[in-house]
């Protein structure tokens, strides 16, 4: 299982923008003693990163991009051995920016054929992928923090992304951009 499991995430890496990364999972038995409710083996997760590079713990030698993209390939295996259910990536494109934020956004958006999918993203590329789009923002109250949840329409989409694209100020060319993304997807 081990064996397949590298496999099908070293497929994943090329599409993420990580070619020259190599997933392997180490497998070690643990003495009789040390055996638990967990099991008998010790298992880890280890990852080169480069072609011709030593393997580490992904947690240990895995910049916040790199993370999120493993991340992102090890949740593609898993989705499509499990029922479907609701994936919900929390920023899974830290760290990431052009051709990088793009290759994820085509792979979420691949990923959201199988399963329901919710990402929540500040890149342009990422949102301009998605079939609906939603803001998030806060309120505050005397008595707590609220979350406003709304669903956008097209024309409030084009200005979310363009905000996204130019910050603050929302120019004209930002808009071009914005609806140039979203007539790709």
């Amino acid at each position: 299982s081990a064996r397949q499991i590298e496999n099908l995430i070293n497929a994943e890496l090329g599409p993420l923008k990580l070619e020259g990364a190599s997933f392997n999972v180490e497998i070690e038995k643990k003495e009789f003693n040390k055996w638990s409710k967990d099991g008998c083996d010790s298992i880890k997760f280890l990852v080169s990163l480069n072609k011709g590079s030593s393997k580490g713990e992904i947690h240990k030698i895995s910049s916040g991009g790199e993370l999120s993209r493993l991340m992102l390939a090890l949740n593609l295996v898993i989705a499509k051995s499990i029922n479907k259910k609701t994936l919900i990536f929390d920023e899974v494109d830290t760290g990431i920016s052009g051709r990088v934020a793009e290759a994820v956004a085509s792979r979420l958006e691949s990923l959201s054929k199988d399963q329901q999918v919710l990402v929540v993203t500040h890149l342009p590329q990422v949102a301009a992928k998605g079939a609906n789009h939603y803001t998030a923002s806060k309120k505050l109250y005397q008595d707590g923090i609220c979350t406003i949840v709304n669903k956008l329409s097209q024309s409030d989409r084009v200005e979310e992304i363009a905000k996204m694209i130019s910050g603050k100020i929302i120019t004209d060319e930002a808009r071009k951009l914005s609806n140039k993304l979203l007539k790709i997807n």
